[in-house]
Protein backbone atom coordinates (compact mmCIF):
# COMPACT_ATOMS: atom_id res chain seq x y z
CA UNK A 1 0.00 0.00 0.00
CA UNK A 2 1.06 3.58 -0.61
CA UNK A 3 -0.77 5.30 2.23
CA UNK A 4 -0.31 8.91 1.17
CA UNK A 5 -1.12 8.37 -2.50
CA UNK A 6 -4.15 6.26 -1.66
CA UNK A 7 -5.48 8.79 0.83
CA UNK A 8 -4.91 11.67 -1.59
CA UNK A 9 -6.97 9.82 -4.14
CA UNK A 10 -9.83 9.88 -1.61
CA UNK A 11 -9.37 13.33 -0.06
CA UNK A 12 -7.58 15.36 -2.72
CA UNK A 13 -3.98 16.53 -2.88
CA UNK A 14 -4.44 19.04 -0.06
CA UNK A 15 -6.33 16.55 2.09
CA UNK A 16 -3.19 14.72 3.26
CA UNK A 17 0.06 15.88 4.86
CA UNK A 18 3.15 13.68 4.75
CA UNK A 19 5.43 12.90 7.70
CA UNK A 20 7.67 15.93 7.14
CA UNK A 21 4.71 18.29 7.00
CA UNK A 22 3.24 16.71 10.12
CA UNK A 23 6.54 17.27 11.98
CA UNK A 24 6.10 21.00 11.52
CA UNK A 25 3.08 21.01 13.82
CA UNK A 26 3.15 21.48 17.60
CA UNK A 27 2.07 18.41 19.56
CA UNK A 28 -0.37 20.29 21.77
CA UNK A 29 -1.04 23.11 24.17
CA UNK A 30 1.87 24.02 26.45
CA UNK A 31 4.13 21.55 24.63
CA UNK A 32 7.37 22.22 22.78
CA UNK A 33 7.56 18.85 21.00
CA UNK A 34 6.28 18.21 17.47
CA UNK A 35 3.80 15.75 16.05
CA UNK A 36 4.93 12.51 14.50
CA UNK A 37 2.92 10.23 12.22
CA UNK A 38 3.04 8.46 8.87
CA UNK A 39 0.61 11.06 7.57
CA UNK A 40 -2.23 13.36 8.54
CA UNK A 41 -5.59 13.03 6.79
CA UNK A 42 -8.01 15.97 6.63
CA UNK A 43 -11.47 14.79 5.57
CA UNK A 44 -14.32 17.25 4.94
CA UNK A 45 -17.32 15.02 5.70
CA UNK A 46 -18.53 11.93 7.52
CA UNK A 47 -18.43 10.06 4.20
CA UNK A 48 -14.74 10.86 3.78
CA UNK A 49 -14.00 9.84 7.39
CA UNK A 50 -15.77 6.55 6.70
CA UNK A 51 -13.75 6.01 3.51
CA UNK A 52 -10.48 6.60 5.37
CA UNK A 53 -11.43 4.20 8.15
CA UNK A 54 -12.55 1.49 5.73
CA UNK A 55 -9.16 1.75 4.04
CA UNK A 56 -7.29 1.71 7.37
CA UNK A 57 -9.32 -1.25 8.59
CA UNK A 58 -8.50 -3.21 5.45
CA UNK A 59 -4.78 -2.44 5.85
CA UNK A 60 -4.66 -2.64 9.67
CA UNK A 61 -3.49 0.96 9.90
CA UNK A 62 -3.79 2.53 13.40
CA UNK A 63 -5.59 5.89 13.54
CA UNK A 64 -5.57 8.69 16.13
CA UNK A 65 -8.17 11.47 15.89
CA UNK A 66 -7.16 15.09 16.42
CA UNK A 67 -9.35 18.03 17.35
CA UNK A 68 -7.94 21.21 18.88
CA UNK A 69 -5.08 19.48 20.77
CA UNK A 70 -5.97 21.25 24.01
CA UNK A 71 -6.00 18.05 26.08
CA UNK A 72 -3.60 17.64 28.98
CA UNK A 73 -3.29 13.84 29.39
CA UNK A 74 -1.52 12.89 26.13
CA UNK A 75 -4.76 11.45 24.82
CA UNK A 76 -3.96 12.36 21.20
CA UNK A 77 -0.27 11.40 21.16
CA UNK A 78 0.89 9.44 18.13
CA UNK A 79 3.82 7.31 17.08
CA UNK A 80 5.62 7.40 13.75
CA UNK A 81 3.66 4.43 12.34
CA UNK A 82 0.19 5.86 13.05
CA UNK A 83 -2.15 7.97 10.94
CA UNK A 84 -3.58 11.21 12.32
CA UNK A 85 -7.17 11.90 11.28
CA UNK A 86 -7.70 15.62 11.85
CA UNK A 87 -11.16 17.20 11.88
CA UNK A 88 -9.77 20.66 11.09
CA UNK A 89 -11.73 20.88 7.82
CA UNK A 90 -15.00 19.76 9.45
CA UNK A 91 -15.88 23.01 11.20
CA UNK A 92 -19.34 23.74 9.82
CA UNK A 93 -22.16 24.67 12.16
CA UNK A 94 -24.91 23.28 10.01
CA UNK A 95 -27.87 25.00 11.61
CA UNK A 96 -29.33 26.35 14.84
CA UNK A 97 -32.98 25.53 15.56
CA UNK A 98 -34.26 28.21 17.96
CA UNK A 99 -37.61 26.45 18.44
CA UNK A 100 -36.21 23.04 19.39
CA UNK A 101 -33.24 24.87 20.93
CA UNK A 102 -30.57 22.69 19.38
CA UNK A 103 -27.51 23.22 17.21
CA UNK A 104 -26.26 20.80 14.55
CA UNK A 105 -22.49 20.99 14.09
CA UNK A 106 -19.58 19.12 12.61
CA UNK A 107 -17.19 17.82 15.23
CA UNK A 108 -14.31 20.08 14.19
CA UNK A 109 -16.21 23.28 15.05
CA UNK A 110 -14.61 25.11 17.96
CA UNK A 111 -16.47 25.52 21.21
CA UNK A 112 -16.33 29.29 20.82
CA UNK A 113 -17.88 29.11 17.35
CA UNK A 114 -20.77 27.03 18.71
CA UNK A 115 -21.25 29.48 21.57
CA UNK A 116 -21.34 32.44 19.15
CA UNK A 117 -23.75 30.69 16.77
CA UNK A 118 -26.13 30.04 19.67
CA UNK A 119 -25.85 33.61 20.94
CA UNK A 120 -26.82 34.95 17.51
CA UNK A 121 -30.24 33.38 18.16
CA UNK A 122 -30.54 34.62 21.75
CA UNK A 123 -29.52 31.19 23.03
CA UNK A 124 -26.57 29.80 24.93
CA UNK A 125 -24.42 26.70 24.70
CA UNK A 126 -23.33 26.68 28.34
CA UNK A 127 -20.22 24.51 28.15
CA UNK A 128 -17.29 26.84 28.80
CA UNK A 129 -13.58 26.40 29.42
CA UNK A 130 -10.36 28.32 28.96
CA UNK A 131 -9.45 26.69 25.63
CA UNK A 132 -12.78 27.61 24.01
CA UNK A 133 -11.13 29.23 21.00
CA UNK A 134 -9.16 26.09 20.06
CA UNK A 135 -10.98 23.15 21.64
CA UNK A 136 -13.36 21.42 19.25
CA UNK A 137 -16.85 20.32 20.11
CA UNK A 138 -16.03 16.76 19.01
CA UNK A 139 -13.03 16.73 21.32
CA UNK A 140 -15.18 18.12 24.14
CA UNK A 141 -17.61 15.25 23.62
CA UNK A 142 -14.98 12.54 23.25
CA UNK A 143 -13.44 13.57 26.59
CA UNK A 144 -16.73 14.57 28.25
CA UNK A 145 -15.30 17.99 29.08
CA UNK A 146 -16.53 19.82 32.16
CA UNK A 147 -15.45 23.42 32.55
CA UNK A 148 -16.70 26.36 34.53
CA UNK A 149 -20.48 25.87 34.77
CA UNK A 150 -20.95 22.16 35.47
CA UNK A 151 -22.62 23.01 38.77
CA UNK A 152 -25.64 24.32 36.84
CA UNK A 153 -25.61 22.64 33.44
CA UNK A 154 -23.65 19.41 33.87
CA UNK A 155 -20.83 17.96 31.80
CA UNK A 156 -20.68 17.81 27.99
CA UNK A 157 -22.58 14.52 28.22
CA UNK A 158 -25.59 16.46 29.48
CA UNK A 159 -25.50 18.83 26.50
CA UNK A 160 -25.27 16.28 23.66
CA UNK A 161 -28.65 15.03 22.44
CA UNK A 162 -27.37 13.06 19.48
CA UNK A 163 -24.32 12.42 17.37
CA UNK A 164 -22.93 10.71 14.32
CA UNK A 165 -19.83 8.53 14.62
CA UNK A 166 -17.77 6.26 12.42
CA UNK A 167 -16.64 2.88 13.73
CA UNK A 168 -13.22 1.35 13.15
CA UNK A 169 -14.39 -0.56 10.09
CA UNK A 170 -15.94 2.53 8.48
CA UNK A 171 -19.52 1.85 9.54
CA UNK A 172 -21.42 5.10 10.09
CA UNK A 173 -23.66 5.16 13.16
CA UNK A 174 -26.00 8.10 12.70
CA UNK A 175 -27.87 8.83 15.90
CA UNK A 176 -28.64 12.52 15.35
CA UNK A 177 -31.44 12.67 17.90
CA UNK A 178 -32.78 16.15 18.66
CA UNK A 179 -35.19 15.11 21.42
CA UNK A 180 -34.56 15.70 25.12
CA UNK A 181 -36.61 12.62 25.98
CA UNK A 182 -35.88 9.50 23.97
CA UNK A 183 -35.78 6.19 25.82
CA UNK A 184 -36.15 4.01 22.72
CA UNK A 185 -33.52 1.39 23.41
CA UNK A 186 -29.84 1.87 24.19
CA UNK A 187 -28.51 5.41 24.24
CA UNK A 188 -25.77 4.67 21.72
CA UNK A 189 -24.21 8.13 21.82
CA UNK A 190 -22.83 7.28 25.25
CA UNK A 191 -20.47 4.78 23.62
CA UNK A 192 -18.60 7.72 22.10
CA UNK A 193 -18.91 10.42 24.76
CA UNK A 194 -16.00 10.29 27.20
CA UNK A 195 -14.32 7.34 25.49
CA UNK A 196 -11.50 9.41 23.97
CA UNK A 197 -11.83 8.25 20.37
CA UNK A 198 -11.13 4.61 21.24
CA UNK A 199 -14.53 3.26 20.11
CA UNK A 200 -15.34 5.49 17.14
CA UNK A 201 -14.75 8.91 15.64
CA UNK A 202 -17.44 11.51 16.33
CA UNK A 203 -18.15 13.51 13.16
CA UNK A 204 -21.38 15.44 13.82
CA UNK A 205 -23.36 16.41 16.90
CA UNK A 206 -26.76 17.68 17.99
CA UNK A 207 -26.24 20.01 20.95
CA UNK A 208 -28.78 21.13 23.50
CA UNK A 209 -29.01 24.91 23.83
CA UNK A 210 -30.47 27.03 26.62
CA UNK A 211 -31.99 30.47 26.78
CA UNK A 212 -29.18 32.99 27.04
CA UNK A 213 -28.85 34.55 30.50
CA UNK A 214 -29.11 38.34 30.34
CA UNK A 215 -27.73 39.17 33.77
CA UNK A 216 -24.56 38.14 35.61
CA UNK A 217 -23.75 38.80 39.24
CA UNK A 218 -20.39 37.82 40.71
CA UNK A 219 -18.40 38.12 43.89
CA UNK A 220 -14.93 37.23 45.09
CA UNK A 221 -14.99 35.99 48.68
CA UNK A 222 -12.20 35.25 51.16
CA UNK A 223 -12.32 32.57 53.86
CA UNK A 224 -10.30 32.01 57.01
CA UNK A 225 -11.29 28.36 57.38
CA UNK A 226 -12.18 25.69 54.84
CA UNK A 227 -15.31 24.49 56.63
CA UNK A 228 -17.00 27.80 55.82
CA UNK A 229 -16.71 27.13 52.07
CA UNK A 230 -19.19 24.23 51.75
CA UNK A 231 -21.53 26.10 54.10
CA UNK A 232 -21.25 29.15 51.81
CA UNK A 233 -21.92 26.95 48.77
CA UNK A 234 -25.14 25.64 50.31
CA UNK A 235 -26.13 29.13 51.43
CA UNK A 236 -25.70 30.68 47.98
CA UNK A 237 -27.30 27.80 46.11
CA UNK A 238 -30.33 27.96 48.39
CA UNK A 239 -30.66 31.75 48.29
CA UNK A 240 -30.14 32.18 44.54
CA UNK A 241 -33.15 30.13 43.49
CA UNK A 242 -31.43 27.91 40.90
CA UNK A 243 -29.34 30.65 39.27
CA UNK A 244 -25.95 29.66 40.77
CA UNK A 245 -23.77 29.07 37.71
CA UNK A 246 -20.18 28.87 38.97
CA UNK A 247 -18.40 28.23 42.26
CA UNK A 248 -14.64 28.30 41.80
CA UNK A 249 -12.07 27.91 44.58
CA UNK A 250 -8.47 29.07 44.89
CA UNK A 251 -6.03 28.19 47.62
CA UNK A 252 -3.92 31.15 48.75
CA UNK A 253 -0.85 29.93 46.83
CA UNK A 254 -2.71 30.22 43.52
CA UNK A 255 -4.39 33.51 44.46
CA UNK A 256 -1.03 35.04 45.30
CA UNK A 257 0.42 33.79 42.04
CA UNK A 258 -2.25 35.44 39.87
CA UNK A 259 -2.49 38.71 41.83
CA UNK A 260 1.22 39.47 42.27
CA UNK A 261 3.53 40.82 39.55
CA UNK A 262 4.54 39.73 36.96
CA UNK A 263 0.88 38.59 36.84
CA UNK A 264 -1.38 41.40 35.63
CA UNK A 265 -4.30 40.59 37.94
CA UNK A 266 -5.21 42.87 40.84
CA UNK A 267 -6.40 41.37 44.14
CA UNK A 268 -10.11 42.13 44.66
CA UNK A 269 -9.72 41.26 48.37
CA UNK A 270 -6.71 40.99 50.68
CA UNK A 271 -4.03 38.37 50.03
CA UNK A 272 -3.71 37.11 53.60
CA UNK A 273 -6.57 34.57 53.67
CA UNK A 274 -6.03 30.82 53.11
CA UNK A 275 -8.96 30.31 50.68
CA UNK A 276 -10.87 32.27 48.05
CA UNK A 277 -14.04 31.63 46.05
CA UNK A 278 -15.39 33.12 42.85
CA UNK A 279 -19.17 32.80 42.87
CA UNK A 280 -21.40 33.61 39.89
CA UNK A 281 -25.14 33.79 39.34
CA UNK A 282 -26.78 34.19 35.92
CA UNK A 283 -30.39 35.17 35.41
CA UNK A 284 -32.79 37.32 33.42
CA UNK A 285 -34.03 40.14 35.67
CA UNK A 286 -31.28 42.63 36.47
CA UNK A 287 -32.99 44.38 39.36
CA UNK A 288 -34.34 41.23 41.00
CA UNK A 289 -31.19 39.17 40.40
CA UNK A 290 -28.87 41.88 41.72
CA UNK A 291 -31.00 42.46 44.81
CA UNK A 292 -31.17 38.73 45.54
CA UNK A 293 -27.43 38.19 44.96
CA UNK A 294 -26.40 41.13 47.13
CA UNK A 295 -28.77 40.07 49.89
CA UNK A 296 -27.31 36.56 49.84
CA UNK A 297 -23.79 37.96 50.11
CA UNK A 298 -24.75 40.34 52.93
CA UNK A 299 -26.35 37.51 54.89
CA UNK A 300 -23.26 35.34 54.37
CA UNK A 301 -21.09 38.11 55.80
CA UNK A 302 -23.43 38.70 58.75
CA UNK A 303 -23.48 34.97 59.58
CA UNK A 304 -19.68 34.78 59.50
CA UNK A 305 -19.49 32.46 56.50
CA UNK A 306 -17.06 34.75 54.69
CA UNK A 307 -14.20 36.88 56.01
CA UNK A 308 -14.27 39.46 53.22
CA UNK A 309 -15.76 39.91 49.77
CA UNK A 310 -15.78 42.11 46.69
CA UNK A 311 -18.96 42.25 44.61
CA UNK A 312 -18.65 42.97 40.89
CA UNK A 313 -20.13 46.33 39.93
CA UNK A 314 -19.78 46.00 36.16
CA UNK A 315 -19.14 43.60 33.30
CA UNK A 316 -15.49 44.68 33.47
CA UNK A 317 -15.31 43.53 37.09
CA UNK A 318 -16.79 40.16 36.11
CA UNK A 319 -14.21 39.82 33.35
CA UNK A 320 -11.40 40.65 35.78
CA UNK A 321 -12.63 38.10 38.32
CA UNK A 322 -12.70 35.36 35.69
CA UNK A 323 -9.30 36.45 34.39
CA UNK A 324 -7.79 35.59 37.77
CA UNK A 325 -9.29 32.12 37.74
CA UNK A 326 -8.23 31.50 34.13
CA UNK A 327 -4.66 32.80 34.47
CA UNK A 328 -3.16 29.32 34.79
CA UNK A 329 -0.37 30.35 32.43
CA UNK A 330 1.36 31.91 35.43
CA UNK A 331 2.18 28.39 36.59
CA UNK A 332 4.18 27.82 33.42
CA UNK A 333 6.48 30.70 34.39
CA UNK A 334 7.50 28.76 37.49
CA UNK A 335 8.90 25.77 35.59
CA UNK A 336 7.63 22.62 33.90
CA UNK A 337 4.46 21.77 35.81
CA UNK A 338 2.92 18.47 36.76
CA UNK A 339 -0.80 19.22 36.36
CA UNK A 340 -3.61 17.13 37.84
CA UNK A 341 -7.39 17.06 37.56
CA UNK A 342 -9.07 15.13 40.38
CA UNK A 343 -12.43 14.71 42.09
CA UNK A 344 -13.20 13.82 45.68
CA UNK A 345 -15.90 14.58 48.27
CA UNK A 346 -15.91 18.26 49.21
CA UNK A 347 -15.80 17.42 52.93
CA UNK A 348 -12.48 15.59 52.43
CA UNK A 349 -10.69 18.28 50.40
CA UNK A 350 -8.98 20.07 53.27
CA UNK A 351 -7.60 16.87 54.76
CA UNK A 352 -6.57 15.52 51.38
CA UNK A 353 -4.68 18.66 50.35
CA UNK A 354 -3.00 18.98 53.76
CA UNK A 355 -1.86 15.36 53.63
CA UNK A 356 -0.80 15.80 50.00
CA UNK A 357 1.44 18.74 50.86
CA UNK A 358 3.14 16.64 53.54
CA UNK A 359 3.48 13.66 51.20
CA UNK A 360 4.98 15.89 48.52
CA UNK A 361 7.54 17.26 50.96
CA UNK A 362 8.54 13.73 51.89
CA UNK A 363 8.74 12.68 48.23
CA UNK A 364 10.48 15.63 46.55
CA UNK A 365 11.39 18.13 49.28
CA UNK A 366 10.67 21.85 48.95
CA UNK A 367 7.99 22.55 46.35
CA UNK A 368 5.15 24.84 45.27
CA UNK A 369 1.67 23.35 45.22
CA UNK A 370 -1.00 25.41 43.47
CA UNK A 371 -4.62 24.38 44.06
CA UNK A 372 -7.72 25.76 42.34
CA UNK A 373 -10.78 24.45 40.54
CA UNK A 374 -14.48 23.76 40.38
CA UNK A 375 -15.14 23.05 44.06
CA UNK A 376 -18.90 23.16 43.59
CA UNK A 377 -18.52 20.04 41.41
CA UNK A 378 -16.04 18.33 43.75
CA UNK A 379 -13.25 18.95 41.22
CA UNK A 380 -9.80 20.32 42.07
CA UNK A 381 -6.87 21.14 39.80
CA UNK A 382 -3.38 20.73 41.23
CA UNK A 383 -0.14 22.02 39.74
CA UNK A 384 3.41 21.44 40.91
CA UNK A 385 6.09 23.31 38.91
CA UNK A 386 9.43 21.55 38.58
CA UNK A 387 12.82 22.50 37.13
CA UNK A 388 12.68 21.43 33.46
CA UNK A 389 15.82 19.30 33.78
CA UNK A 390 14.35 17.42 36.77
CA UNK A 391 10.76 17.05 35.58
CA UNK A 392 11.04 13.49 34.20
CA UNK A 393 12.57 12.24 37.46
CA UNK A 394 10.17 14.10 39.77
CA UNK A 395 6.91 13.49 37.95
CA UNK A 396 6.43 9.82 39.02
CA UNK A 397 6.99 10.78 42.66
CA UNK A 398 4.47 13.59 42.42
CA UNK A 399 1.91 11.33 40.73
CA UNK A 400 2.33 8.74 43.47
CA UNK A 401 1.59 11.34 46.14
CA UNK A 402 -1.41 12.82 44.29
CA UNK A 403 -3.12 9.60 43.27
CA UNK A 404 -2.43 7.34 46.23
CA UNK A 405 -4.07 9.88 48.50
CA UNK A 406 -7.31 9.60 46.50
CA UNK A 407 -7.70 5.88 47.06
CA UNK A 408 -9.07 6.31 50.59
CA UNK A 409 -11.99 8.37 49.27
CA UNK A 410 -12.58 6.42 46.03
CA UNK A 411 -11.85 9.71 44.32
CA UNK A 412 -11.36 10.12 40.60
CA UNK A 413 -7.94 10.46 39.01
CA UNK A 414 -9.66 12.31 36.17
CA UNK A 415 -12.53 14.67 36.87
CA UNK A 416 -12.79 16.14 33.37
CA UNK A 417 -9.61 15.69 31.31
CA UNK A 418 -9.82 11.99 30.46
CA UNK A 419 -7.24 9.21 30.92
CA UNK A 420 -5.14 9.25 27.74
CA UNK A 421 -1.67 7.85 28.31
CA UNK A 422 -0.81 9.86 31.37
CA UNK A 423 -3.37 8.46 33.82
CA UNK A 424 -3.55 4.94 32.44
CA UNK A 425 -1.40 3.41 35.22
CA UNK A 426 -3.73 4.91 37.85
CA UNK A 427 -7.12 3.95 36.42
CA UNK A 428 -7.56 1.17 38.98
CA UNK A 429 -7.79 3.74 41.78
CA UNK A 430 -11.09 4.96 40.37
CA UNK A 431 -12.43 1.89 38.51
CA UNK A 432 -12.85 -1.67 39.75
CA UNK A 433 -11.39 -4.70 37.95
CA UNK A 434 -14.89 -5.60 36.77
CA UNK A 435 -15.44 -2.14 35.30
CA UNK A 436 -12.11 -2.23 33.48
CA UNK A 437 -12.86 -5.72 32.17
CA UNK A 438 -16.19 -4.49 30.77
CA UNK A 439 -14.41 -1.55 29.12
CA UNK A 440 -12.06 -4.00 27.42
CA UNK A 441 -15.01 -6.12 26.27
CA UNK A 442 -16.70 -3.10 24.66
CA UNK A 443 -13.43 -2.07 23.00
CA UNK A 444 -12.92 -5.57 21.59
CA UNK A 445 -16.47 -5.66 20.24
CA UNK A 446 -16.32 -2.30 18.43
CA UNK A 447 -12.65 -2.23 17.47
CA UNK A 448 -11.37 -5.84 17.45
CA UNK A 449 -8.14 -4.90 15.65
CA UNK A 450 -7.40 -2.15 18.19
CA UNK A 451 -6.89 0.48 15.50
CA UNK A 452 -8.56 3.52 17.09
CA UNK A 453 -6.38 5.60 19.41
CA UNK A 454 -4.41 2.49 20.38
CA UNK A 455 -2.88 2.22 23.81
CA UNK A 456 -5.03 4.92 25.42
CA UNK A 457 -7.24 4.64 28.55
CA UNK A 458 -6.27 1.05 29.57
Amino acid sequence: MNLIDDLRAMLGADGVLDADEVAGRQAGIWRADRLMARALARPRSTAEVAAVLRYCHAHRQPVVTHGGLTGLVHGADTTADQLILSLERMRTIERVDPVQRVAHAQAGATLQAVQEAAEAHGLSFPLDLGGRGSATIGGNASTNAGGNRVIRYGMTRDMVLGLEAVLADGTVVSSLNALIKNNAGYDLKQLFIGTEGTLGIITRLVLRLREKPTTTNMAFAAFDSFDRIPAFLKHMDRRLGGTLSAFEVMWRSFYLLVTTPPAKGKPPVGQNHPYYVLVESQGSDRELDTRRFNAAMETALEEGLIADAAIAQSDADCHDFWSLRDDVGQIMVQGTPAIFDISLPIAEMERYTRDLDAAMTAAIGAHHLYIFGHLGDGNLHLAVPTPPADHAALRPKIEEAVYRGLAAFRGSVSAEHGIGLEKKPWLSISRSPEEIALMRTIKAALDPQGLLNPGKVF
